[in-house]
């Protein structure tokens, strides 16, 4: 089995939260929600390392949401307290908004101060303390959120005349928190994007449009600014991206396969790994693996975290074998599609069916890769 991140069986991030935490959120603040949220964290990494897996996250257990805890804490920005951005999700039974507060750049961005790193900390200190060997990961939204959410409107023009100096400040914030966080100690950070995921959709691309954007070279642009950030990581630290098509109540916001994109991103995004959706066939096909070069580790997310039906062990094999067809076998790994709890409400299963997802997903890989 490999022995640096990603990992044959490996996971995105989020995790239901207990209702213990939950109660705690209402009702809790300061000082005392965050020694509960430091027990639940610590019984969910006692949980991951106790299922088989090398990397473990806490959880986003003090998050309210995957994106937008981070995003507000860049210097810079903040929430656009009077307006909201809706995000409309889809499921089997009808459609579901998601309202979070819209955000405006009203300064130069910058990183006043690492983010998350009081978090970051407590989870280093909580893995090695169990002595396991198990490699914590920090997951943060990439710098392709800040502008998809808000696109060009919510960037003051009076601050960014020239559009180009907003792209250079994002990049400079970013390579900056990855330095940061990389002199505290992480080797497996992960930039969440959904935007890279969401440009396969030609009806979000339309919408790109409609607001002023060049939705056919989006991507390329967002391929640009992540390698920027990227351009000085710390040796030693891996840095993979994950992306989905939405993850908000076991419901999603976008369709289509990698096709629209594959090319550039996987030749040219200068990440170790790549975490791919692929638990429906919202996702396509694997025929856009072909353009993954040498190297590069393409975990599978084909267990999925939006139902609570177990998966067939021999069906997660029979679609890695489909995938081995594209790539090589060597450079795939196994994973959920999503997080369980993007949000802080979480997706439709329980805690104990997530587990077990888990521990399939821990199962499979040993069996197929040893």
């Amino acid at each position: 089995m490999r022995t640096s991140p990603p990992f044959r069986a490996d996971h995105v991030g989020s995790l239901l939260r207990p209702p213990a935490l939950l109660r705690a959120r209402e009702t809790l603040t300061g000082d005392a929600l965050r020694e509960a949220e430091d027990e639940a964290i610590r019984e969910v990494v006692r949980r991951q390392e106790e299922i088989g897996l090398r990397g473990a996250s806490d959880g986003e257990f003090r998050r309210a949401s995957w994106h937008m805890d981070f995003i507000y804490r860049l210097g810079g920005i903040s929430p656009a307290t009077d307006e909201n951005i809706e995000v409309r999700f889809h499921n089997e039974q009808g459609d579901i908004s998601f309202t979070p507060a819209a955000l405006r750049v009203h300064d130069r961005i910058r990183l006043d101060e690492p983010i998350f790193a009081d978090d970051f900390a407590f989870l280093r200190d909580t893995v090695a303390a169990r002595g396991s060997g198990v490699v914590p990961k920090l997951t943060i939204p990439s710098p392709s959120m800040v502008h998809y959410r808000g696109g060009p409107a919510a960037i003051d023009p009076k601050v960014y005349p020239d559009i180009e100096e907003f792209w250079r400040d994002l990049s400079a914030a970013y390579a900056e928190q990855v330095r940061a966080i990389g002199a505290m100690g992480c080797t497996y950070l992960q930039f969440d994007d959904t935007s890279l995921a969401y440009l396969n959709d030609p009806s979000q691309r339309a919408e790109l449009r409609t607001r002023g954007d060049d939705a056919e070279h989006m991507h390329l642009r967002y391929i640009k600014q992540i390698n920027a950030a990227l351009a000085a990581k710390p040796a030693g630290m891996t840095i993979t991206t994950h992306m989905c098509r939405g993850n908000f109540r076991s419901s999603w916001a976008a369709s289509g396969g990698y096709d629209f994109v594959a090319e550039a991103l996987f030749g040219e995004l200068k990440v170790d790994g790549f975490f791919l959706e692929y638990d429906d066939e919202r996702s396509g096909g694997f025929e856009p693996l072909r353009f993954v070069p040498p190297g590069k580790m393409v975990v599978l997310g084909l267990v999925t975290t939006k139902r609570g039906e177990l998966e067939s062990k021999d069906a997660l094999k029979r679609r890695i074998d489909e995938a081995a067809k594209f790539v090589d076998l060597d450079q795939l790994c196994l994973s959920p599609q999503c997080g369980f709890s993007s949000t802080v409400e979480g997706n439709q299963l329980t805690q104990e069916q997530q587990f077990a997802k888990l521990r399939l997903i821990a199962e499979t890989a040993q069996e197929v890769w040893g």
